[in-house]
């Protein structure tokens, strides 16, 4: 018979195996295109990703955490019977933590989110049934496949076309990008700062509205522009491209840069947002297991936010590569100019989109965002193939874990009651 002591201790196992997989695919994504771009070597991806990630989870990933992720299930069925809540997170993330490490064996980017979304649903079905799940935030979710890569796709074939015709085909490129440098560079800053302010550390409760991050986050883009400027004037000053030999590496190379600034703000903000996915099951099993009392919201300890993100960090030295292959390599060629675009309009997107309120996925986006890129090139720059079976390993996430949770479910409640 498994007592709750033993299935804390096997949940606490399970999420830190969870964490690892979200590395290893949520966090790959989200460096695959700077080592694609040659922006960073794989070995400085893997580090610059486990300081920020690392940071983000520990510093900014929240002390308190929802009980079911984005409220999917009615937890009020379960107030007679807590235990309920014990052996279905400890259901949730086995599922999760299946599911993320088949994905990532295969090289497909999915969304870490929705694998908990997916697996916090069918341990409700399984034991309270159909009743209990919220089945119109499961809509808004089925709505994100295609906003999320519709609108990141859309947003970086924009930003990709503009910088192709001003600055790559101009005649004088390297001096279009000294010029335009500063101006990128504010564009940059002024969206990290705002998705920073406004969003990505909601966890810390910053207390600030739309309208006064965007001021602060302006203020900042503008010293960040003068920055850049006495920075490229110093370095780039004297070196022009001659007419007849333009050398489109000095070009690239300031792209390289800003690719690096957006893929840093990426990974930090995925590990203030989604450590939660890793350690939120496990923080509402161990409440209930000390409590005996079900809450909406459960307090996080600081060694839990530790270990979620020491295996989220992990997970993508471990685990990163294939997923970094797919984003990267696969989908279609990656240079430091297409790597910025695809990162600046990721950000942009999940911050807007979240502003207007719309469901949206990181994941989704970046790899909607890498499609746009390849696809301002002609559909000819892109691997059809690839891009189908990523597309439809996001049908397959929520059915799978769901699947693989009510199996785990119904196997601990048994080994538990015997």
């Amino acid at each position: 018979m498994l007592t709750i002591q033993i299935i804390v201790i096997f949940a606490t196992v399970v999420a830190f195996y969870a964490a690892m997989n979200i590395g290893g695919n949520d966090v790959a994504n989200a460096m695959g295109t700077s080592v694609a771009s040659k922006a960073l070597t794989y070995k400085q991806a893997v580090f610059v990703a486990a300081v920020f990630e690392f940071s983000g989870a520990f510093f900014v990933g929240g002390h308190v955490t929802e009980t079911v992720k984005r409220g999917m299930v009615d937890m009020s069925y379960f107030q007679g019977d807590p235990n309920l809540i014990i052996y279905g997170m400890t259901a949730a993330l086995v599922g999760t933590a299946i599911w993320l490490r088949l994905a990532t064996h295969f090289g497909w980017p999915v969304s870490t989110t929705h694998s908990i979304v997916g697996s916090v649903v069918g341990f409700g079905i399984v034991a309270k049934g159909f009743h209990v799940v919220h089945w119109s935030k499961i809509g808004s979710i089925a709505a994100s496949w295609l906003v999320s890569p519709l609108a990141g796709g859309v947003m970086a074939f924009l930003i990709f076309t503009f910088l192709r015709t001003y600055i790559l085909e101009a005649k004088e490129p390297f001096e279009r990008i000294k010029f335009a440098a500063p101006f990128l560079a504010a564009a940059v800053i002024f969206i990290i700062a705002l998705s920073l302010m406004y969003k990505g550390l909601k966890n810390i409760n910053l207390a600030m509205s739309f309208g006064s991050a965007a001021m602060l986050s302006a203020g900042i883009a503008l010293i960040a522009a003068v920055a850049c400027a006495v920075i490229v004037k110093k370095a780039y000053g004297g070196i022009k491209d001659e007419k007849t030999n333009i050398n489109y590496d000095r070009v690239e190379n300031l792209f390289k840069y800003l690719q690096i600034m957006t893929a840093c703000y990426v990974a930090f903000a995925h590990g203030a947002n989604d450590v939660a996915n890793a350690i939120g099951p496990l923080a509402a099993v161990i409440a209930v297991a000390k409590t005996g009392e079900v809450a909406m919201q459960v307090p996080v300890p600081l060694w839990l936010l530790a270990m979620g993100g020491g295996g989220i960090v992990i997970g993508l030295v471990v685990l990163g590569g294939r997923v970094m292959e797919t984003i990267g390599k696969k989908i279609t060629e990656i240079v430091p100019s297409r790597g910025f675009s695809a990162e600046f309009a990721t950000a942009t997107t999940v911050l807007f989109c979240s502003k207007l309120g719309l469901p949206i996925s990181t994941t989704h986006t970046l790899v909607g965002a890498v499609i746009g890129v390849g696809f301002a090139r002609g559909i000819g720059a892109l691997d059809l193939r690839i891009v189908r079976n990523i597309i439809s390993s996001w049908f397959i996430t929520l059915p799978a874990t769901m699947a693989v949770t009510i199996i785990a479910y119904k196997v601990i409640v048994f080994l538990a009651v015997v």
